[in-house]
């Protein structure tokens, strides 16, 4: 899943949401340099990214854009998923995204002193651009994925994976539907035990 997934399943528990949120730019042993809380959260979002690169719906979805992209399929299927996430009717309408969002870049900028720098020089784009009510458009989408090319060393351009991404949208949309009460529960017992 991608920052919109890894927000919403934090739980409104501040330190959690700071260490779900940055998991992916502390390497190592340099979580132990962050409060129990953060370390939870971080423990939290990687348990969240194992279950979902392991799950058989996932695994399927990403058949759909391998063709574009190949291993790197996965990275775009996370973003396609929060793209579904942020217009599913169950778990937001409009205000509700909007008002979690806020909520999470207030969250976010409170613990500024402790982000790591990578996504400390990243927050002030992912807020000004609004990245995370964003994932509901579809242009919004499209620069995500972007985004996800611009981090990759070996692609150049996202124009393909996102043609096939609109070409099975509704293939993708039933997959994220199959998948994500899956992960929605197993995220929950996991916050259970922290």
């Amino acid at each position: 899943m991608n920052f919109l997934a890894h927000s919403y399943l934090s739980f409104n528990h501040p330190e959690i949401l700071v260490g779900n949120m940055i998991s992916d730019f502390v390497k190592g042993k340099k979580k132990f340099d962050f409060s129990e809380g953060v370390q939870k959260g971080i423990a939290l979002h990687r348990s969240i990214d194992t279950f979902t690169d392991d799950h058989p719906v996932t695994k399927e979805a990403k058949q759909f854009l391998k063709p574009a992209v190949g291993p790197y399929a996965g990275a775009f299927i996370d973003v396609a998923y929060d793209h579904f996430l942020a217009n599913d009717e169950l778990e937001f309408d409009e205000h509700r995204l909007q008002k979690h969002v806020d909520e999470t870049y207030d969250i976010l900028s409170l613990h500024e002193s402790i982000l790591p720098p990578t996504f400390k020089r990243m927050l002030p784009y992912m807020m000004t651009q609004n990245w995370l009510f964003n994932y509901r458009t579809i242009s919004g989408t499209e620069q995500s994925f972007g985004g996800v090319v611009g981090r990759a060393k070996y692609l150049e351009s996202s124009a393909d994976v996102f043609k096939l991404f609109n070409q099975h949208y509704d293939a993708l949309q039933n997959c994220y539907k199959a998948f994500f009460p899956n992960l929605k529960a197993h995220a929950t017992a996991e916050f259970g035990k922290l």
